[in-house]
């Protein structure tokens, strides 16, 4: 293992990775604090992205089976209350009626080792009916972003193929094939175009070893070259280290570039993993 001791990698690391070496480097190896905004004007991205946790502790409350009637009381701001109404007609088209939430995991975190590594992904739900899981992930995005972007994204990948890997416990302890699986991002300012991604087993084996070619990649680096693709700076909160320009990016423009993932603290005996 490298000298900063990284132990986990999420699929915000890998996509950061797989994006800018030297974004990886200065955000989980160096751990610098963020010295850009990542978009402008700055003040309305932060409210959006605040706007848009609270909301994912919306539908998280009405999962565990707060009425709905109550949790949309929260929905205190313009955003919220259009999100929280897109949301409140669709739930039955998307499975999740009032009268019958069982098989449910909201905010699930699922751990895997990777290499040298452990890979974990908190979910937003993963949904077990009738011998298939879904996953599902709620989107504020501005724009609703093209299939095609969204099927390359790490977390399209790591998602599907970490619930392959890990997931028997969600399932009598038997591990799903990937063919029971499928993943559906929900966009709260698209309600009625839902993304859709079932998996196979092809796939997920390119997954699985694009992975961990990843992960041994990392785990061995002692270069993190800056990317390419200027334009991928003008997003990235890091861009003035490299001096890759000060001013940020447009904020319609900043979610098809980015998205912060927040660390989040993990109880590990309460995380489905496969054994070493």
């Amino acid at each position: 293992m490298p000298a900063f001791q990284l132990t986990t990698l999420s699929q915000s690391s890998l996509q950061d990775y797989a994006d800018c070496a030297r974004r990886f480097q200065l955000r989980y190896v160096e751990r610098l604090a963020y010295p850009a905004a990542e978009s402008e004007p700055a003040l309305e991205n932060e409210q959006h992205q605040r706007e848009g946790e609270f909301f994912h502790r919306l539908v998280q409350q009405y999962l565990v089976g707060i009425p709905s009637k109550q949790v949309g009381k929260l929905a205190n701001t313009p955003n919220l209350q259009r999100w929280w109404e897109n949301f409140s007609k669709e739930k039955n088209l998307l499975g999740l009626r009032e009268a019958d939430l069982t098989g449910l995991y909201p905010e699930a975190t699922l751990s895997s080792p990777l290499g040298n590594f452990r890979l974990l992904a908190k979910y937003d739900l993963i949904a077990i009916r009738e011998n298939k899981a879904t996953i599902y992930d709620w989107k504020t995005y501005r724009k609703r972003p093209r299939n095609e972007w969204l099927a390359a994204r790490m977390q399209t990948r790591v998602y599907r193929a970490l619930l392959v890997h890990a997931g028997a416990h969600l399932n009598n302890g038997t591990p799903f094939e990937p063919e029971q699986i499928e993943m559906a991002y929900w966009f709260a300012d698209f309600p009625n175009d839902p993304a859709r991604f079932a998996y196979t087993s092809a796939q997920y084996k390119r997954d699985w070893d694009s992975l961990l070619k990843l992960a041994d990649e990392i785990n061995s680096a002692s270069l993190y070259p800056l990317t390419d693709d200027a334009n991928r700076c003008l997003y990235c909160p890091y861009r003035s280290y490299c001096e890759r320009g000060v001013r940020a990016g447009d904020v319609d423009q900043v979610e098809a570039e980015t998205e912060a993932e927040e660390l989040f603290n993990v109880n590990f005996e309460q995380i489905g993993e496969i054994a070493f």
